[in-house]
This record gives structure tokens, C-alpha cells and sequence, in this order.
């Protein structure tokens, strides 16, 4: 095999369901090809001798007739005593040539028989007359006769033969393609459920039915997606823990140094305390948007749930907008809505320092919320990574407009939690657009 599971042979096919079909179509076409062939070889060489059996027996007869008969009656009788694969004729013949062929030499040896070797015999074929032979031999009065001998086919094919041939490789066929789906879809089955795998969300599990090899796969890939979602709540679980713990010491550690004397090594504690604060409040809102915050879900007015979004930030004086004019109804959670969008402001208005909203309705149903910036965007690369927890973009993002590395990580939990998916890609021209599907 070569690179890319690609085979070194250019025929051989790459998936493993044509090469199960290749492999056992082939076996199953060659090994009914040779039965067929043994079984054509046995009929022809049984009606091959049952045919030279019968030449034989009907020439012995039709030559002790004519031997036996008056001379001046032997024409009357050549056409009673004539066959179908040979006819008797008074007379030397035609000339000819001696046959040295298999079966010539075969029908000649059945005319000897026949003639009982008591008149003499000379077999020759007829040139440019396919497989016609003469046998020429002296009756006992010294007359000649001629046996014209025209060889017919063993066994002629059926007219019904090459449709039945042609059923029965058809059924062959079907019958191994559909072993070969049998054997191949649990794979596929498991492929695509892997492929869909995804601790976030809630899926259904594998089907278990089938062989006992396909349901034990099957148990098997089950229960490694149920420890997978296990291992991810326990480490949410542990964040969660450990960031509603810090909360009670950093609380403690505020009040103390709002205590003391106003110095400048109080105020850089007084700002290392915010910045853990913000993580840990990040730290908790991450693990509530991982197990749900059990809100309800109920339908809103598109328009008067964007407006308040966007005045709420222009009230506060900050650049957020809304891009035409937006209509429509959703039916969502609104809080976890809310939290998404803000999300993606804040990081607009850090980069970039102004937003856009924008509302779309899909002709599916579906309704895409876009918030926009004319910000440095982030390097396509790097794109799905900034959707994982803590992942921080240094190479555009410093320390003072850089936050926890959580905010679209928790806008992507909570947009599971909606039913909804987000995205993020780089716009034309420059920025970034962040954008939430809702069903």
C-alpha cells in the first residue's frame, strides 16, 4: 500500500467496500464459471458418445440392407435408410482428401465398426465443405457406396440459456453486494458516529442491535462517549469548585486592602485582585453555561431584544449599532441569548472598539444574529482554536484588552444549550464577524 491508503496498483480500488465486492464477486463468478464448465464439458462428452453410439448402430444397420438388397432396388432404399447427420449415396463420391482430424478420425473409426471391417473403407473429407466427410467403401458384389457424413453440433446451445446465465449473475450480484453492505455499514455506522462525536452536545447513542461483533463495537464506542462526557463534567465540576472557593479569600483579600494606607504597591494590588476576580467569575459562568442554567425557553420579539442589547451599550457610551431593520420573532432562552451577544460585543468593542448587529432570517427558518467589527481579526489558522477554553491570542490581543480566554467558549456552550450553533470568520476587508444560528 502507498501513502494515503491509496493502493500501488491503479485498479485495485481504495474503499473497503469495493474491495470485499471485487474479492468475493470474483471468487464466487470463477468458481460458478468452473462448475458451469465442467458440467457443459460432461453433457457435451456424454452426447457425443450417445451420438457416435447411435451413428454407429444406424450405419451397421443401413449398410447390412443395402448389401443385402438386389442391386436394382438399392435406389429406392437410399432415402429410408439415409439419416439426419448422413445419407447413403451409389457411387464412388466426391474425391477428397484423408482426414486426419480428432473427430474426423473418430467418425471414421465408428464407420469401420459399422461396416464390421468386412468391406473395405477409406474415409476422406470433402475440401472447402467445413467438416463434411465421405466414407467410400465395395459392397460384397463389388458395387461402391458412399456414406456422406455431415457432422452436427453435440448439443446446441438453448435459446432460454443466456437469460437464465445472465438471472443468475445478477442474483450473484446482488447477493454480494449485499453481504458486503451487511459487513461494511456497522463500519460506516461507526465512522459517522464518531465523526459526530462531541462532549457538548447530547446526541443519541449507537445503535447496539446486529451481530454480536457490531453490538459489542457498538457498547464499546458507547461507553468510551459516556467516560469522555464524564471526564469533561469532572473537570468542569473541579473548575467550577475551585473558582466558587477563591471567591470567599479574594473577598477577604479586597476588604484588606481597601484597609490600607493608599500606597502604589496598594493599587497594583487592588488590580491583580479585580483580574482574578474576572477569572473566577468567568470560571464559574463557563461551568453554569457547561451543565445549563434551566431556562425556560420562550418566544421574543426580535427587534425590541436587539434594541435594548444595543441601547444599553450606547447608554453607557459605547459604539454599538444595529444594521437595518430587524423583524421577526424566536423562540430561545433569552438570558443565555443575551449573554452570546454581549460576549461577542465585548470583544468587538475591546479590538475594535465599536460593533455592529445584524439579523438575518434564512429562507430554512433558521435566524442568523451577526455581530461585526473592523477590528485585526485573528489569522485563519487560528480560528477554531480561539473557540477553546483559555485559548488567548497574544500575537493580537495584550494583556490589558485581554480577558480569560473564555468568552466564546461560553458563548458556544450556551449556543448549545439554545439549540443554536456560532461561528466566527474574518471579514472582507478586515474585522471579524461572529455570528449565532438559531433554529
Amino acid at each position: 500500500m502507498s501513502e494515503g491508503g491509496k493502493s500501488r496498483f491503479g485498479w485495485w480500488p481504495s474503499t473497503l467496500r469495493s474491495r470485499l465486492f471485487l474479492i468475493l464477486f470474483a471468487g464466487l463468478a470463477i468458481a460458478y464459471s468452473l462448475s458451469f464448465s465442467i458440467l457443459f464439458a460432461e453433457r457435451y462428452m456424454s452426447a457425443k458418445a450417445v451420438m457416435l453410439g447411435t451413428l454407429e448402430s444406424d450405419l451397421a444397420t443401413s449398410i447390412a440392407v443395402i448389401d443385402r438388397l438386389p442391386a436394382n432396388e438399392r435406389a429406392e432404399w437410399l432415402d429410408r435408410l439415409s439419416r439426419g447427420n448422413y445419407r447413403l449415396v451409389l457411387g464412388p463420391g466426391l474425391p477428397g482428401v484423408p482426414d486426419m482430424s480428432g473427430r474426423g478420425a473418430e467418425i471414421a473409426k465408428r464407420i469401420e465398426e459399422a461396416a464390421g471391417n468386412r468391406f473395405p473403407l477409406r474415409v476422406e473429407a470433402i475440401p472447402g465443405d467445413g467438416k463434411r466427410l465421405q466414407g467410400h467403401l465395395t459392397l460384397s458384389d463389388g458395387a461402391p457406396l458412399t456414406i456422406d457424413v455431415t457432422p452436427r453440433g453435440v448439443m446446441p446451445l438453448a435459446e432460454w440459456l443466456p437469460y437464465v446465465f445472465a438471472a443468475q449473475m445478477v442474483l450473484l450480484i446482488l447477493c454480494t453486494w449485499f453481504a458486503v453492505r451487511q459487513a461494511v455499514r456497522p463500519l460506516s455506522d461507526l465512522a459517522a458516529a464518531a465523526d459526530a462525536l462531541d462532549p457538548n452536545k447530547k446526541g443519541s447513542p449507537l445503535s447496539e442491535s446486529g451481530p454480536s461483533e457490531v453490538a459489542n463495537a457498538a457498547r464499546a464506542f458507547n461507553a468510551m462517549r459516556d467516560r469522555i462526557a464524564h471526564y469533561l463534567e469532572e473537570r468542569v465540576q473541579i473548575l467550577a469548585a475551585i473558582s466558587h472557593d477563591l471567591q470567599t479569600p479574594i473577598t477577604r483579600m479586597r476588604l484588606r486592602a481597601d484597609l490600607a494606607d493608599d500606597t502604589p504597591e496598594k493599587d497594583k494590588l487592588v488590580s491583580d485582585l479585580r483580574e482574578i476576580e474576572r477569572l473566577v467569575q468567568d470560571g464559574i459562568a463557563f461551568a453554569r453555561s457547561s451543565h445549563g442554567n434551566g431556562e425556560k425557553t420562550s418566544r421574543i420579539d426580535l427587534s425590541s431584544f436587539i434594541d435594548s442589547i444595543a441601547y444599553d451599550y450606547q447608554d453607557t457610551g459605547k459604539a454599538v449599532t444595529v444594521a437595518g431593520i430587524v423583524q421577526g420573532t424566536a423562540v430561545t432562552k433569552p438570558y443565555s441569548l443575551r449573554r452570546i451577544l454581549t460576549n461577542f460585543i465585548d470583544n468587538a468593542l475591546k479590538f475594535a472598539g465599536a460593533a455592529e448587529i445584524s439579523v438575518e432570517r434564512k429562507g430554512d427558518g433558521n435566524t442568523i444574529i451577526t455581530v461585526t467589527d473592523r477590528g485585526p481579526g485573528i489569522p485563519d489558522d487560528k480560528l477554531e482554536a480561539a473557540m477553546q477554553p483559555f485559548y488567548r491570542l497574544e500575537t493580537s490581543r495584550n494583556r490589558d484588552t485581554g480577558g480569560t480566554g473564555l468568552g466564546l467558549a461560553i458563548a458556544q456552550q450556551l449556543a448549545v444549550s439554545v439549540g443554536g450553533t456560532v461561528r466566527i470568520y474574518n471579514r472582507l476587508g478586515g474585522g471579524l464577524a461572529a455570528e449565532i444560528s438559531l433554529p
